[in-house]
């Protein structure tokens, strides 16, 4: 484990100005702008796509290639109707959780730009007689204050706007970062990180360095599956966010045991190739930097099933990042954890540089 701290100042602004901008699946690119903006000085150049994937690159030239990414967007709805008088009903884009909505505040996002509203709910006074109704996608409702649905349109919101929740950034008893769209923010912001630690300690790497920030993770891995075909990476090593199984209502004997603070998670699944990982787990060893394991039945449910069974099959692995109350408001990671992804990745790399012959992991 690292003896000081690898977050600065600088940093901590960067990760509190990234994680409360909106970035919702489909409308990443102003996020993807601060990210690029921080990253640049760490880079020698950049690549995007025509949906928005960003991709900052150490030694363009260099014809092994490894990829180390995260994903960029977060959950949010979309409008999908409005009634007569005024109310909005909704659909999901992405994994947006029903049950969070009610009395929560919404920002709906219009070329007027953004439009503030709530998720109603009906008082508790009206709702106890006889068995209550729960939560669902069919009944919960944004109202922004309007009376008609021609006030609605006057706002500029229509069918397809997107909304987001406003909910910011703060951290709980010192070291826990807490806020909405951790998942998977927090991962671009270690990939950068591990760009800046790279730059700022002299290192050469003898292959290049794709540094790349995916969009859509949260509607099907999209984002991966586009860049992956662009790149056509040797070696790739995901990070993403995996579920803290030790609060109330979680099965271990289903879900394994994993908790914030217990270090980075390295996953055992079909799609992470074996080599690749025990080079990851003997460097977290080495380097005496905590982890936990995690087993995944068919698929890890990340970007990295996009990479592994791209162009043939690329040699992949996952490292996630414990956190709380995923697809929430209130997403919970440790800090200490974030300083050990990232740290992880940074030797995993210095440890490809002894081993860059990559029919190694063939």
């Amino acid at each position: 484990m690292a003896t000081k701290s690898i977050l600065n100042k600088a940093s901590l602004t960067f990760l509190e100005k990234y994680l409360n901008n909106a970035s919702p699946t489909g409308y990443e690119s102003e996020g993807q702008k601060i990210w690029m903006d921080y990253l640049k000085p760490y880079v020698d150049t950049f690549i995007t796509d025509s949906y928005g994937t960003a991709v900052g690159i150490i030694n363009p030239d260099a014809k092994y290639k490894v990829v180390i990414e995260g994903h960029s967007d977060e959950i949010s709805w979309y409008v999908n109707y409005i009634t007569s008088d005024g109310l909005i009903y909704v659909i999901r884009n992405g994994g947006s959780d029903h049950q969070i909505a009610p009395s929560k505040r919404v920002n709906i996002h219009t070329k007027n730009g953004i439009i503030k509203g709530v998720f109603g709910w009906p008082a508790i006074h009206t709702r106890g007689r006889g068995k209550e109704e729960p939560a669902s996608l069919s009944n919960i409702f944004i109202d922004c204050g309007c009376s008609t649905k021609e006030e609605v349109e006057k706002l500029g919101i229509h069918v397809g706007c997107v909304i987001t929740y406003p909910d910011e950034f703060m951290v709980l008893n010192k070291n826990k970062f807490v806020c909405r769209a951790i998942d998977n923010r927090m991962g671009g912001f270690m990939i950068a990180e591990v760009a800046r630690l790279l730059k700022e300690n002299k290192k050469k790497l003898p292959f290049g360095l794709y540094i790349v920030n995916s969009v859509q993770e949260e509607i099907g891995l999209r984002g991966a599956e586009m860049i992956t075909q662009t790149i056509k990476p040797n070696v790739a090593i995901v990070t993403d966010v995996c579920h803290d199984t030790t609060t109330p209502m979680i099965d271990k004997k289903i879900e394994g045991e994993l908790q914030i603070g217990k270090g980075p998670v390295i996953a055992y699944a079909p799609a992470t190739q074996n080599v690749l990982r025990e080079l990851i787990v003997s460097t977290a060893e080495e380097k005496k930097i905590p982890f936990q394991r995690h087993a995944s039945s068919r698929v890890t449910g990340t970007d990295t099933d996009a990479f592994a069974y791209s162009n043939g099959g690329v040699p992949s692995a996952l490292i996630s990042l414990a956190l709380r109350y995923m697809h929430t408001t209130v997403e919970m990671v440790h800090r200490d954890d974030v300083e050990n992804v990232i740290q992880l990745i940074y030797e995993s790399l210095l440890k490809l540089e002894n081993n860059h012959n990559f029919s190694y992991f063939k």
